[in-house]
């Protein structure tokens, strides 16, 4: 009989110290081509404006300096619409859109995956349909749609649509599949608990990957978003839109667009940080048993 192997007298998978190597080695690769890009685009907005059209791009700066930073500020100043703005329409729009995401899929995946009622198969057939669609589709049905509402020009025109996001509620059902116990669920019912307390206290921590990986996508999609159709109020719009707008201005304003890029990234990455140690954690702990 092999015998097991233990890491801190505890039992791991039983592979060779060979596996484990060559696992580690082409993880790395995968892991130094995924910091490839992140790298360059933060070096880039520390080089002087002569040193971004080099060819071939060089990975290292020469003349390393601030002014990409110095000139984003000053351009961002002397806008007409204080720049503060824009960064709470994007912070109102991304967290809003998230928190609604987050309830409204968690909600209806729950119904769907642990509930058993007439339709519910059909009903998820269709989200699954609706997948294979771009957005763009529904274009002429939402622009529609805001008009009736009278949410031409308001936040609800932004925030409201990224709850419907059927990709966030496909996300949540398949993980309360396959990580919720229906023996788990039914036992809590049997002691009294509401179907609501029972989602809230036993589904919720136990798909806390799930909803940890739905708040990173959708936060980041949010926080990326760029101008929308709705919104024609200069006090409305977004962060992106108006680094792309000082962006206009040609070739002398690339290096503070490298440096927009850097500042742009930093949130969604931030948030990545803090969720990922989480998600790894839950995901290695959250499998039962019936």
């Amino acid at each position: 009989m092999a015998k097991l192997r233990t890491r801190k007298h505890e039992v791991v998978l039983n592979r060779s110290a060979g596996g484990d190597a060559g696992i580690t080695v082409i993880l790395a690769i995968f892991g130094l081509f995924m910091f490839i890009p992140m790298y360059y685009t933060v070096i880039q907005s520390f080089k002087p404006l002569h040193e971004l059209f080099y060819f071939p791009p060089r990975f290292y700066v020469v003349n390393p300096t601030l002014e990409n930073y110095a000139l984003l500020f000053n351009l961002m100043g002397d806008s007409w619409v204080p720049f503060s703005r824009y960064i709470f329409n994007t912070v109102l729009i991304s967290v809003g859109g998230t928190f609604g995401n987050l309830v409204l899929s968690s909600i209806a995946a729950y119904a769907l995956a642990k509930i058993d009622f007439p339709g519910g198969k059909r009903i998820f057939w269709l989200i699954r349909t609706s997948l294979m669609f771009s957005a763009t589709v529904g274009g002429i049905v939402n622009f529609i749609t805001m008009s009736a509402l009278g949410w031409f020009d308001t936040y609800w025109a932004v925030i409201v649509p990224a709850w419907c996001s059927s990709l966030g509620l496909y996300l949540m059902k398949q993980f309360m599949e396959s990580n919720i116990s229906d023996a788990v669920l039914e036992s809590a019912r049997l002691d009294g608990a509401s179907e609501l307390r029972t989602f809230w206290s036993i589904a919720m921590p136990m798909v806390k990957p799930g909803w940890l990986t739905l708040i990173v996508y959708s936060f980041q999609g949010l926080w990326n978003s760029g101008s929308s159709s709705f919104i024609y109020s200069e006090q409305l719009k977004s962060l992106n839109y108006a680094i792309g707008q000082i962006l206009a201005g040609g070739i002398v304003r690339q290096g503070a667009g490298c440096a927009s890029t850097v500042i742009m990234m930093m949130v969604p990455i931030i948030v990545f940080v803090v969720s990922q140690s989480n998600i790894i954690e839950t995901m290695g702990s959250s499998g039962m048993k019936d």
